[in-house]
């Protein structure tokens, strides 16, 4: 009796979860609460990781705790060092939780909220959450290789370096469209740059906590730390109110280009300790927090979803980005489903880091759970905005027009009613001069989470409070993506460097490490650059190419999982990774196809740079573009994107083919299954809980 109890209550779970999916996904009415949406997804994460993610762990991959980890065997105190697993996980979800679980559910609204609503949910269940939970074990398994260096391995030597040039590339371009959204979001904001400044000492202060002064007593230094952000983001208002203090800290977005850099090169040499490990954990704490509370929130005030479960814009008319609900939605979405820069993680830092095996479950397929869950909310956030005030804040000046009249005029043909006293009154309640045409994603976000929190603390004279602290929730967000992609980078960087000179290899040797940060960062800042003086704002050439890189290499990293577990033996087992590669493959090649040769100048790149010279062939200038210089930029972008999709999509394919080539000579007997993993070492930690 004992025994059906529990799973009694797990198919009380597992009903709850399928009644809410079952309304959110059959409801058409005009709005619909967005209660159902947060218990579709908790019900449906925890059936997920007790059942699949267990299946996955004692079944798929046999996790085994007698086996020592990288961590313990190559302890450093540098790169490798065994950590308390809820203290690597915030450090892993901090890494994979960027701009893509916030900004991407956000732009993808305008397709309504069902589609993205699903995918997020079923997505990563059976796709993302196992890609980064069978990476991260694959990497464990080999000492903390990279994602290239086992597509060397395992894969084809050739094929894999081809592989790693690419992979450092496409990291490049993620980091510079992360990047883009904070510096977007704190350029000429006091508030928000004061706030985000003060999070890097008191990290620092917490590593030297943790570390020397007061060794794991991490809880002691989580305290201090979430006291003194909280106090920083309070202290941002009177920052911002004081003229002197206030100059200080508004910057320009060329000069946050610089900034962020810097930051991303010191956050990269620094021992992970010092400043990387505690600033992921504290992010943790305030993006955990602040997600369960915006998740009690909604439950609390119970929200009306304002936004159509499917607006007219599937079709590819959409304001906000060009393309059609297949293949864009799920493009866009992005990182809340399946992410290929979460492989780059699970097998840099995280992998480098496990005490023991049985840890990889948590931190690998529950961190995704978590990512996942984020974008939920980012979706609940942006369906409560009235759909008028939604595309006034998300479609660019340049399609609903310059003035705030106009873009209500355009807006209200569309079908969706909002006034320029509407958007006057939301902008002066959350402090803003305005919120028209603020593209990204991530205002939009912050409005919507700031009527949430209003709702339950403060009312509407907390507005702009909780506006601000949600602009500080997003930056900091996804700063954390950027320093430990970067210090990703730099791992991915010296692999290839050591085949020039062996020396350049070692992963902790200090020239090493200062020559390939400078190369990582220099790539990463050049494409931020680029994006910062784009006319069209950035975020409008570079999020499609970020979509379309990311999945590739989603693509590559299921690749590299599949042939880990043939290989293994556990063939009858390669479903778990063959059927979201095959998904995956279909939806990006199919995207990153139109977005390149596509005849419509708003969804091709080549046709839009057409357009734009035969508009300046005639003597004009194309929308977005104020002078013939901004028009050649724009050119150029457009070009250079076309470019680089075309050749990430060149090595996909490649991967792909080269894989299932050994897929089947192994299956069929014609290769031996050559495994590259780490000699077996019995651990010496003991094996009592944490």
């Amino acid at each position: 009796m004992r025994n059906r109890l529990p799973l009694l209550g797990w198919a009380v779970v597992g009903l709850l979860g399928a009644a809410a999916l079952g309304v959110i996904a059959l409801h058409r009415g005009e709005t619909i609460n967005a209660a159902w949406m947060v218990v579709a997804a908790i019900c449906t994460y925890a059936v997920a990781y007790r059942f699949y993610a267990r299946f996955l762990s004692t079944r798929v991959l046999e996790l085994d705790d007698r086996r020592a980890t990288p961590a313990e065997r190559l302890d450093n105190h540098v790169d490798f060092i065994p950590t308390n697993r809820w203290v690597l996980f915030g450090h892993h979800f901090a890494a994979i939780a960027g701009a893509g679980p916030l900004v991407g559910p956000v732009l993808a609204a305008q397709f309504g909220y069902l589609p993205g609503t699903l995918w997020l949910i079923i997505g990563v269940v059976l796709a993302g959450a196992v890609q980064d939970f069978v990476i991260l074990f694959a990497s464990m398994r080999r000492d903390g290789k990279s994602l290239g260096q086992m597509a060397r391995e395992e894969i084809n030597p050739a094929a894999g370096i081809i592989a790693m040039v690419a992979v450092l590339c496409i990291m490049a371009i993620l980091l510079a469209v992360l990047a883009l959204i904070v510096v977007n979001a704190l350029a000429h904001s006091p508030w928000g740059l004061f706030t985000i400044a003060c999070t890097v000492p008191i990290a620092l202060l917490m590593g030297w906590w943790m570390h020397s002064f007061r060794p794991d007593r991490v809880g002691e230094a989580s305290a201090i730390g979430v006291v003194l952000v909280l106090a920083a983001t309070v202290g941002g208002k009177w920052v911002a109110a004081d003229p002197a203090w206030a100059a200080f800290f508004t910057v320009e977005k060329t000069t946050l280009v610089w900034l962020m850099a810097g930051y991303g090169f010191i956050a990269s040499v620094l021992p992970v300790w010092v400043l990387l490990c505690p600033r992921d954990y504290l992010s943790t704490f305030l993006k955990i927090g602040t997600i369960t509370a915006l998740a009690a929130g909604i439950l609390l005030t119970l929200p009306e979803v304002r936004m159509p479960a499917v607006t007219q814009f599937v079709d590819g008319t959409g304001p906000v980005f060009s393309g059609k609900l297949f293949p864009f939605a799920f493009i866009t979405v992005a990182c809340g489903a399946i992410s290929g820069f979460h492989a780059l993680v699970a097998s840099g830092t995280t992998p480098k880091m496990l005490s023991r095996e049985s840890d990889a479950r948590l931190v690998g397929y529950g961190a995704m759970l978590m990512e996942s869950f984020v974008g939920v909310m980012a979706m609940v956030a942006a369906g409560v905005l009235d759909p008028g005030v939604y595309f006034a804040i998300n479609a660019p000046a340049g399609v609903v027009g310059g003035t705030l009249e106009a873009a209500t005029r355009t807006i209200a043909a569309w079908g969706f009613v909002v006034t320029p006293e509407q958007m006057q009154a939301l902008a002066a309640s959350v402090g803003e001069e305005t919120l028209m045409a603020r593209t990204g994603g991530a205002p939009s976000l912050a409005v919507g989470m700031s009527q949430i929190f209003s709702g339950v603390i403060g009312g509407p004279g907390l507005a702009a409070v909780w506006y601000h602290f949600a602009i500080m929730f997003e930056a900091l967000f996804i700063l954390t993506t950027i320093d430990t992609g970067t210090r990703v980078g730099r791992f991915m960087t010296q692999e290839l460097l050591g085949y020039v000179w062996k020396p350049l290899g070692r992963t902790s040797w200090y020239p090493s490490i200062i020559l390939s940060s400078g190369l990582v960062v220099g790539g990463w800042a050049y494409f931020l650059y680029q994006g910062v003086i784009d006319p069209l704002g950035g975020i409008n050439s570079l999020w499609p190419l970020f979509g379309i890189s990311n999945q590739l290499l989603a693509a590559v990293a299921l690749c590299v999982g599949t042939t880990v577990l043939i290989k293994a033996g556990k063939a009858r087992y390669a479903w778990t990774t063959l059927l979201p590669l095959a998904w995956l493959a279909t939806v990006t090649f199919t995207a990153g196809w139109q977005k390149v040769f596509a005849a419509d100048p708003k969804l091709g790149f080549l046709s839009q740079a057409r357009a734009i010279e035969a508009a300046l062939a005639a003597g004009g200038l194309p929308a977005g573009a104020k002078t013939v210089d901004a028009a050649r930029q724009m050119i150029f972008n457009a070009r250079m994107d076309a470019v680089v999709a075309s050749v990430f999509m060149a090595v996909a394919v490649l991967v792909l083919v080269v894989s299932i080539r050994e897929w089947i000579l192994i299956l069929r007997g014609r290769k031996p299954a050559v495994m590259h993993e780490a000699p077996f070492v019995a651990t010496q930690l003991g094996l009592a809980g944490d």
